[in-house]
């Protein structure tokens, strides 16, 4: 069993200091947040707050940073407290494209699949009339998904070959990523009130 060795206060703080855009701390909020959903739903939740930690801080270095991202993550990570094989899981998800960390487990497959989906499928909920993922069904979602055009900066490729890396069909992602974010909503929504205003 992995714990955290950096609280989740600390980790906030490490999160905001260089993280102005409020885009950027919620997507921090709600990767943390699918991958808490994720730890349960798959067994792990001995470690659900590790799970959650490395999504909360897994684009610590995007904002300022986006160059080297996930290269400069690690002397910032470090700077926080964060241990040598947490930096290593939330590095790992900018696999062959800016480092060489491949994902290895369960957990860093997770995050390496879902990320990028957390951001089509929160791009796709802010087009519904009710704004929400509550009443998203995946046949809305795979249309989405299928257009290319449509929040184009999710890579379709990365979400895909995280379903690989699983050994899940595109479908099984999908569906569960949407179900976690569907569960996070409202907690999200407050912390988001809580951390950005």
């Amino acid at each position: 069993m992995r714990t955290c060795t950096i609280t989740r206060e600390a980790a906030i703080d490490a999160l905001k200091q260089y993280n102005k855009e409020p885009f950027h701390i919620q997507h921090g909020l709600t990767v943390e947040a699918v991958m808490r959903w994720f730890a349960e739903e798959l067994g792990r939740a001995d470690e659900v707050d590790y799970w959650g930690m490395v999504g909360l801080l897994h684009d610590i270095d995007f904002e300022m940073y986006p160059e080297e991202h996930c290269v400069k993550a690690i002397e910032l990570l470090q700077a926080a407290g964060v241990e040598e094989d947490m930096i290593y899981s939330i590095c790992s998800h900018a696999y062959e494209l800016h480092n060489d960390w491949e994902p290895k487990d369960l957990m860093e497959k997770v995050l390496y699949g879902a990320d990028e989906l957390t951001g089509l499928i929160g791009a796709a909920a802010l087009m519904r009339p009710s704004k929400s993922t509550k009443d998203m069904e995946l046949k809305s979602l795979k249309k989405k998904f299928k257009d290319k055009k449509f929040a184009a900066g999710c890579s379709r490729d990365v979400i895909k070959r995280g379903a690989e890396m699983l050994g899940w069909e595109l479908d099984e992602l999908l569906i569960k990523t949407l179900q976690a974010m569907q569960a996070g909503e409202d907690r999200i929504a407050k912390e988001c009130e809580q951390h950005i205003g």
